[in-house]
Parts: structure tokens; C-alpha cells; sequence
């Protein structure tokens, strides 16, 4: 899995924000990509067992804003100079929590994604997560064994935390989530998802009329 951020604060017990590792953190930083609207990410809690999220907004932190002092440095020679100072300026994440994976105690060993080797839940998570913890991008098999109940059904008990917790961005996250758990369906779960997606449009095209 590749490492994207670290936690620094939270808003509540299921809303963080971390924040993206730069050049100043890693040889191989992220790519833009890699931390977009909707993207799914795992945080460790322990070997066997992580917690679930999913980014719905980005801000970016920039403390030289509104200093309009004189430059005495350039860039080129802050980089040497105070790395620090560089720093400062990055891009913060607000992470959702979603549920937990839990590795099953007879699964083997490996990034496998598949449902059958871990269980899900989708509730929120008992665990404070500490400062400084790492957040990793969750990769697409285990995105879609995250959705997948015993049966092997799509499900997506978190619906109404995302519409209470993510405000105004609430209804873009369930489309973009939608769309991503689209390709990987059966047609009859794509019917599925097609209705709840309706919904969504109503709910958007509504809300949009409110004065």
C-alpha cells in the first residue's frame, strides 16, 4: 500500500485530518492521485486489523499567506537553508471513517483483497487514533471486499454517518463511491446501485432549489 498522510487532529471520533507526506517525508511522495475526493485509505491499527476511511476534502495549508514582508530567500535557498519553513505549507486531508477490516486468523499471508480473508464492518470504529498514525491508500480489491458482506453482497451501511458527517460534499462522496463500486458488480447489483443513485440526483437537484 502506498503511504499518503499522517494524522495530525480530529474534528470528532470519526473525522480526521491528516496530513499528505511531502518530498521533505519520502524519496517517492504521493502523487495528487493518490489522495483525491473519494479515495478509500486503510490505517493500521495493529498486523491483523485496520480502520477504514474515506477522504472528502482537502485543504491546503499555507502559513506564509497574508505575509507581505520582504523575501530575503529564495525558494532554491530555503530548501537548504530552513527546510522547516518549507515545511510548513502542505495539503491537510479530512478523513471519514467508515469501519474496520479484520484479518481472519486462517488467512494466509499477502495484500489479497478478497472479502473471504478478512472480516468487515461497517459501524464506527471504538479506537481513538493517535496522532501521528499512518494513513495508506486502500488499494481497489480491498476497496471492494470492504463492500461486500458474507453473502457477497454490496452494502453500504455507512450511508447516513456520510450524509451526517460530510455536509455539503455528502452527495458528490456517495456518487463518487458509487462509481467506483460500479464496474466491479454483477448486473444485478448495478441495478441496485443505479436506483440509490437516482436517489442521490433527487437529493442534489433539491437541495439546489432550497432558498
Amino acid at each position: 500500500m502506498i503511504k499518503i498522510a499522517k494524522i495530525v487532529k480530529s474534528n470528532s471520533h470519526v473525522d480526521y485530518v491528516g496530513r499528505v507526506i511531502d518530498r521533505l517525508d519520502a524519496a517517492a511522495p504521493p502523487t495528487a492521485d493518490d489522495y483525491g475526493f473519494a479515495q478509500f485509505v486503510s490505517i493500521p491499527i495493529h498486523e491483523r486489523e485496520e480502520i477504514v476511511g474515506v477522504i472528502y476534502d482537502t485543504q491546503l495549508a499555507n502559513p506564509e499567506y497574508g505575509s507581505f514582508g520582504p523575501r530575503l530567500s529564495s525558494h532554491a535557498e530555503l530548501n537548504v537553508l530552513s527546510p522547516d519553513y518549507l515545511n510548513e505549507q502542505g495539503v491537510l486531508v479530512g478523513v471519514l471513517l467508515l469501519g474496520t477490516r479484520e484479518k481472519k486468523q486462517d488467512a494466509g499471508g499477502g495484500d489479497g483483497g478478497g472479502s473471504g480473508d478478512w472480516t468487515n464492518t461497517h459501524g464506527v470504529p471504538r479506537r481513538v487514533i493517535p496522532v501521528g498514525q499512518d494513513v495508506y491508500r486502500l488499494g481497489e480489491a480491498d476497496m471492494y471486499g470492504f463492500h461486500r458482506d458474507a453473502a457477497g453482497f454490496v452494502h453500504l451501511h455507512y450511508y447516513s454517518r456520510v450524509i451526517a458527517h460530510a455536509r455539503e460534499f455528502a452527495v458528490p462522496l456517495l456518487e463518487a463511491v458509487l462509481e467506483q463500486l460500479e464496474p466491479a458488480c454483477p448486473r444485478e447489483e448495478r441495478q441496485r446501485l443505479c436506483v440509490l443513485k437516482r436517489s442521490l440526483v433527487w437529493q442534489r437537484t433539491m437541495g439546489g432549489m432550497r432558498l
